[in-house]
């Protein structure tokens, strides 16, 4: 969900340098509602657990692409599925991603330790070598939506007046996450102050969220209660987002929200940061004590020391970059 995400603002920036394009976006229908209000954007599902499934699958899903008359194709994931698509689809321009594997290595294995090319420049550099550059410096973001009557009256604190902050504590991975009992610190002392929404996925995770919302004042959860489509309302209603490096993270910033990160395991350097956030809304842990970070691009592997290592961070820290970002 998090590389879809990302995609978003490059894909924004394309249709408005290259307004003669008419893009179609291949992705799990899950993921439609990223590109709504995109001119000249539509999707088309791809069904891979069930009518696209395995290489009789995709060899349907690449006769069914023909019909979309399409001239160009870019590969912005290239994994396993996408290359056996590009043979059923040999007759066509087709430009892949780079994603720097040796560069990530290097990066994951200590032998370097610098920034290395953002994900977004990665994928507007594909763009770039199918004719059609692109400049992310100077990015338009969507308005905020006006919430409905139904989404208002869920998320409706004591003090309307309150400025809101919406926290996802959770990521795919044990090792990218704050650990929970300081998140709910950070959660008690934001509440006095914000409102707070709280965003996950899965029922543990929502059974969790409604634990901490039942302790404070102020804080409602959001996780299994809504659609994608009106939780990107509602954060595009946010005043910042604090989140892990996580898909939460990416859909507040291509909506143009300002995003709060916390790096355990993994580390910015490796280009996964959310768009267009300074450098300094990215808090990492203490490589003085885990000098191995980042131990892995998506954090899937670590040693078991490294569990906590985002825990290194202070919930003071937090709480003071987020009062003197808002």
């Amino acid at each position: 969900m998090g590389d879809v995400a990302m995609t978003v603002p490059v894909i924004r920036a394309l249709v408005n340098q290259h307004p003669q394009l008419k893009i179609t976006v291949l992705t799990r229908e899950l993921y439609k509602p990223f590109f709504r209000h995109i001119p000249n954007v539509s999707v088309f599902p791809a069904h891979v657990k069930e009518e696209h499934k395995g290489v009789l699958g995709l060899k349907k899903l690449a006769k069914q692409l023909k019909a979309q008359n399409i001239d160009v194709i870019a590969d912005l994931h290239n994994v396993l599925r996408t290359n056996i698509l590009k043979f059923f689809l040999s007759g066509y321009p087709f430009i892949q991603i780079n994603k720097g594997r040796e560069e990530k290595k290097a990066l994951t294995t200590g032998k370097v330790f610098k920034p290395l090319k953002t994900t977004h420049q990665r994928y507007a550099d594909v763009f770039e070598q199918l004719g059609f550059p692109i400049d992310l410096t100077n990015p338009t973001f969507p308005e905020k939506v006006k919430l409905s009557s139904k989404i208002q009256s869920s998320i409706q604190g004591d003090n309307p007046k309150m400025k809101t902050i919406g926290i996802a504590p959770f990521a795919a991975h044990t090792g990218k996450m704050y650990p929970l009992d300081l998140m709910e610190q950070v959660i008690e002392m934001l509440s006095k102050d914000y409102k707070i929404l709280l965003f996950g996925g899965g029922k543990q995770e929502s059974k969790i969220l409604e634990g901490i919302e039942s302790s404070y004042q102020n804080v409602k959860n959001i996780a299994g209660k809504s659609s994608l489509d009106e939780q990107m309302d509602i954060v595009s209603n946010l005043d910042l987002m604090l989140s892990m490096d996580s898909a939460n993270a990416h859909i507040a910033a291509m909506l143009g929200i300002k995003v709060i990160t916390i790096w355990g395991v993994t580390h910015p350097f490796a280009g996964f940061a959310p768009f267009n956030q300074p450098s300094d809304y990215a808090l990492t842990a203490d490589r003085n004590r885990f000098p191995k970070i980042p131990t892995s691009v998506y954090g899937n592997s670590y040693p078991e020391t490294y569990k906590d290592a985002a825990g290194t961070i202070s919930p003071e820290t937090i709480i003071s970059k987020i009062k003197s970002v808002i």
